[in-house]
């Protein structure tokens, strides 16, 4: 059996949908994901970044599909669902297909066990980035996200700082000036030996979960019984909205990790 999996999304939605696609693995399993995410997939036996692949362009009169659909027995995607061209270019490949809807849609569902839910798999769903530890003790802060409504206030990140700097070390896993890992498998694993880690709703968040770190979530715009972090040491502060958590919050959070 010779399987292909497409997922498209944020950082986030791919990390929810990791025990549902690591359910599906096959004598062959190929994934395509957006590029920054190729690095995070331990799973397949091989990885491609969605850009590389040409689907993007697949479905539209006088393209061509990918020569290297057809060598799949089977094609599972949460890519294209709103794109009845392409499913139906997809499908004349005569490969059977299955599409599956890459948002949830049902409420006080958790996104992971919905994605896990549409193949079969076993729920709660909990992901796991499996790599090899960077001890180094420190509470690391990420203070962005996709939207700016799902942000807490920067400052306020900076005085969680100082109070923390007499504890514990502090990182920063993006700084005031936009500045980003670029491998996200090498900050896994920093965030991996961490003693905690701070975020908003966002994908760093949801890798700093998935990689075992005790993380704190912070919450407002988005609803937590959803996007919610999973993990064994997990923690999450909401308020109506983001702005409105206090550092102390953030901070007795961080407490009742450590």
């Amino acid at each position: 059996m010779r399987r292909l999996l497409i997922r498209p999304g944020g950082i986030g939605d791919c990390i929810l949908c990791f025990p549902a696609m690591e359910s599906l693995r096959a004598e062959y399993t190929e994934v395509w994901v957006p590029g920054a995410v190729v690095p995070l997939v331990r799973f397949a036996d091989r990885v491609r970044s969605i850009a590389s692949t040409g689907i993007d362009v697949f479905g539209i009169p006088g393209m061509d599909a990918p020569r290297s659909l057809a060598a799949f027995d089977e094609i599972v995607s949460w890519y294209g669902t709103q794109r009845p061209e392409f499913r139906g270019a997809l499908e004349s490949l005569g490969v059977p297909c299955r599409f599956f809807d890459a948002l949830p849609n049902e409420a006080n569902l958790h996104a992971a066990d919905f994605f896990a839910r549409q193949v079969g798999a076993d729920i709660p769903a909990v992901p796991r980035i499996p790599c090899d530890a960077i001890r180094n003790e420190a509470i690391w802060l990420h203070p962005f996200s996709g939207s700016a409504r799902k942000n807490w206030p920067y400052e306020r990140f900076e005085e969680l700082a100082r109070q923390l700097n007499p504890i514990a070390p502090v990182e920063w896993a993006a700084d005031s000036g936009g500045n980003r890992f670029s491998d996200l498998y090498e900050l896994a694993r920093r965030l991996a030996g961490a003693r905690a880690y701070v975020g908003n709703d966002s994908g760093i968040s949801h890798l700093a979960a998935a990689a075992g770190a005790p993380s704190v979530g912070l919450f407002g715009a988005s609803d937590p019984s959803i996007w919610g972090l999973r993990g064994e040491r997990v923690r999450t502060v909401v308020r109506e909205q983001v702005s409105l958590i206090t550092v102390d919050e953030v901070a007795d959070g961080l407490k009742g990790l450590l």
